[in-house]
């Protein structure tokens, strides 16, 4: 199937159908795209020489993954922080955040370049100000980092670990902090883009190797590419209205992987989006960034 500006064509991955297909993540030393259907407690191992998709239950809501320095992944879950042995498949937790919270989840999240993991949290209902970002460091303490969010989504870092970009989907923008990798302090919260409601709910988000944003758009059906500036500079349309993450992957992180939903459409919806809830894969044309990883 062709979609987007440019004559982009994008292919169907894995047709999963998920639920809520999201956190895409490649994982070099397995040569996988590693990736999340979070209200099924799924883990997803996809492996493009093979076509095999690995599913790992994990037994509750799993927002976010990110490989580990030493091996297997740390997992953003309903109850806090845990770390997967993808040989045995155990799971074991190693922090809450808001257990307390019966009403809330984790989101999205990814680790910084020093290695701790940074992942938000959200209500199931999506109230207003319930959630909060938090940053687990390599010694597993967890400390809060912003407060009062709604659905804390996308977040990447600049290059040059001066700047942390960041997503709370329903303020329809990308915000950036001064970002000091050292401790991890962030400051001067400021706009850096504005999307209309019309083109969707941005959602999960990377940068590719030239400081370009890439925004997943939530019911618009595409992912946007922004430059550092924050000015729209490429649209990528998917065959899917509910679009949630993206990042880059393969050998030269060429290739684009783009997660999506089947939540919130009727059937009819579903009937002309077949492939929503699928996994898909394009080149746009920039190279992405090799994922940091979790170093506790």
């Amino acid at each position: 199937m062709v979609a987007g500006d440019g004559g982009v064509n994008v292919e169907v991955a894995v047709d999963a159908h998920a639920e809520l297909g999201e956190g895409p993540l490649w994982d070099e030393p397995s040569g996988r795209l590693v990736w999340v259907d979070i209200l099924a407690s799924l883990v997803h191992r996809f492996s493009p020489d093979t076509g095999t998709d690995e599913i790992i239950d994990v037994g509750q809501p799993v927002g976010a993954v990110a490989s580990r320095t030493t091996g297997g992944f740390v997992l953003a879950m309903r109850d806090g922080f845990g770390l997967l042995d993808t040989d045995t498949g155990d799971l074991q937790m190693i922090a809450g955040t808001e257990v307390h919270v019966t009403g809330n989840r984790m989101n999205d999240g990814k680790c910084d370049s020093a290695g701790h993991f940074w992942a938000g949290t959200m209500a199931f209902d999506q109230a207003p100000a319930a959630g909060a970002l938090y940053r687990l460091a390599r010694d597993h303490s967890v400390e809060k980092m912003i407060q009062d969010v709604s659905i804390s989504n996308g977040l990447c870092w600049s290059a040059n670990d001066r700047s942390m970009y960041y997503i709370d989907s329903p303020t329809q923008g990308v915000d950036v902090f001064d970002f000091d990798a050292a401790s991890g302090a962030l400051s001067n919260r400021r706009r850096l883009v504005e999307i209309p409601e019309a083109d969707g709910l941005p959602d999960g988000m990377t940068i590719d190797e030239q400081g370009y944003l890439w925004v997943a758009l939530y019911g618009g059906g595409a992912v946007h590419r922004y430059s550092p500036e924050g000015q729209l500079d490429q649209t990528v349309e998917l065959p899917a209205t509910q679009i949630t993450s993206c990042t880059f992957g393969g050998s030269e992180f060429r290739d684009l992987y783009i997660t999506s939903a089947t939540q919130e459409l009727s059937a009819q919806n579903l009937a002309a989006q077949p492939h929503s809830g699928a996994l898909f894969v394009c080149r746009p044309g920039p190279a992405g960034l090799p994922a940091n990883r979790y170093a506790g």
